[in-house]
């Protein structure tokens, strides 16, 4: 019985460990072939970089935001959007409207004060959708570079190549068996 329990217990992480590096693999050719940022089914996918919105989603995980255009947000809303050269997500503490133009004022959960600069509505990116896998962030940054992604593309197809190596053996064996 245990033997038989290590045994389901290894073929289930195996499983996990390729589907997640096919997965991988298909967000890093799916964003290279078109210069888009990394998305999924309409959703984009974006690495948690700071602490700055902990216990929401931690340092490391990935979250999903759905990219919107000119959608207003209401107060509570978490919300990513471009600052300079790099994309954030804090929640929306209140919301200014001047001559017509809406902007947001932001805050981190975690931080002690609000942002020091309001975010106006065409530097939205998208809002957060709730859904959040821990740590994969970390491995999604590390396959940003042109190096990882090789060897994403490369991983899987050497584990599909062994995985038809070794069934090929192992129906030779057991043909080598019966004919014995």
């Amino acid at each position: 019985m245990t033997k038989r329990l290590l045994k389901f217990t290894t073929k289930l992480a195996s499983t996990s460990f390729i589907v997640l590096l096919c997965f991988l693999a298909f967000i890093i050719l799916s964003s290279r072939i078109s210069g888009a940022e990394p998305s999924v089914f309409g959703y984009q996918i974006k690495a948690v970089l700071s602490g700055s919105m902990e216990p929401i989603f931690q340092t490391g995980s990935i979250i999903s935001i759905k990219q919107v255009d000119n959608t207003t947000f209401k107060k509570g809303d978490i919300i990513t959007f471009q600052m300079e050269d790099k994309l954030i997500t804090h929640r929306i503490i209140d919301i200014e409207n001047k001559n017509g133009q809406v902007s947001y004022r932001t805050k981190g959960d975690n931080n002690d004060g609000p942002d020091m600069w309001s975010v106006p509505l065409n530097d939205v990116i998208g809002s957060y959708t709730g859904f959040t896998i821990p740590y994969i962030g970390y491995a999604l940054n590390v396959t940003q570079s042109k190096e990882a992604s090789a060897l994403m593309l490369f991983i899987p197809g050497f584990l599909l190549f062994s995985s038809a190596v070794f069934s090929i053996v192992r129906a030779a064996r057991k043909l080598d068996v019966e004919k014995a």
